[in-house]
């Protein structure tokens, strides 16, 4: 392992020499891990950029999945930052990511949205996907709203309904990833933080309430969402494991995003927009295969209601701190 002085350098090379416990000996640096390369420091240093430059300390943070990037186009005086303006930070690859961060006013509250994630199946280790959570953290962001676009496992789902959700299965945590991978910094939470109760029951009853007054109350369900790690949709085979696991929605994002929400105290709100349901039986129909256009264009066509149910909410938060 390298020594301390280059994992603590987001800039530090392998391939060099330096000296490691024994002096006068040398060793080669074996390359250190991405996962590794956003200190505390580095993190302060991106969320102070967006702080001076946008002039707000934004109280709630939005995660837009794929197809929901209007949800940071009802921000109001926003301050848009590109992603590839912003020090240190990642790029989208994906199409229906904008890569932008969007700070500014909705219903009275400071938030800031990312039009854009990052996901596992790009390339990036798992801490780099959520590094902009814990930069959501040091901007003064004290809730994460995490949307995605997911597929419906639950029969009882029907594409375009809505699944707030109460838990989660992290396959990739299964396989021994984890966002909090590598030496802990205790600035920004614990070694072992615990997950029971991650997703935050007020606001889910709250938003439950909300969709009873948008008249959509029967597209709203509560349920667990699962992560796989992409850029492959699922096997049927696949899919039946996770529906006797007691998974509703499958998707390829946001649980690593919970994980480093929870590990810093955040107060956390999610849901998928079913945007496919899951094939569970083998058949040779292609109109029974998951395809990203698809997704795509459920989403649009339900972006007003995602909307609407995530503005109602924050109106509820700004009220209630007011």
């Amino acid at each position: 392992m390298c020594n301390t002085d280059c994992c603590s350098n987001p800039k530090g090379k392998a391939g060099t020499k330096t000296a490691i416990n024994e002096p006068g000996k040398w060793s080669q640096i074996i390359a250190t891990p991405e996962s590794k390369l956003y200190p505390y420091e580095v993190i302060e240093e991106i969320a102070d950029f967006i702080v001076k430059g946008s002039g707000m300390r934004p109280k709630i943070g939005i995660i837009c999945g794929s197809g929901l990037g209007s949800l940071a186009d009802i921000i109001q005086d926003p301050k848009i930052f590109e992603y590839e303006k912003i020090p240190n930070f990642p790029v989208s690859t994906v199409e229906g990511h904008a890569g932008r961060l969007v700070v500014g006013t909705l219903e009275g509250a400071t938030v800031m949205a990312m039009q854009g994630r990052f996901h596992f199946y790009e390339g990036y280790p798992l801490a780099k996907c959520s590094m902009p959570v814990r930069v959501m953290k040091l901007c003064g962001v004290e809730y994460l709203f995490a949307t995605n676009a997911a597929g419906g496992i639950n029969p009882r789902f029907a594409v375009g309904d809505i699944m707030l959700m109460h838990d989660h299965v992290n396959m990739l945590g299964f396989a021994g990833n984890s966002p909090l991978q590598g030496p802990n910094d205790p600035r920004f939470g614990p070694r072992f933080p615990a997950l029971v109760n991650s997703y935050n029951k007020d606001l889910i009853n709250k938003a439950i309430e909300i969709g009873k007054a948008m008249g959509i109350e029967s597209n709203i369900h509560v349920g667990v969402y699962s992560c796989l790690g992409g850029p492959n949709y699922e096997t049927i085979a696949e899919l039946k494991a996770l529906r006797m696991m007691g998974v509703d929605a499958v998707g390829m994002s946001t649980v690593h995003e919970v994980i480093t929400a929870r590990h810093c105290d955040m107060k956390v709100f999610a849901f998928s927009l079913i945007t496919n349901k899951c094939a569970t039986e083998y058949s040779d129909k292609k109109d029974d295969e998951a395809n990203h256009e698809e997704v795509m264009a459920v989403a649009k066509t339900r972006q007003k209601a995602c909307c609407e149910l995530v503005a109602r909410l924050i109106r509820e938060i700004h009220l209630a701190s007011a």
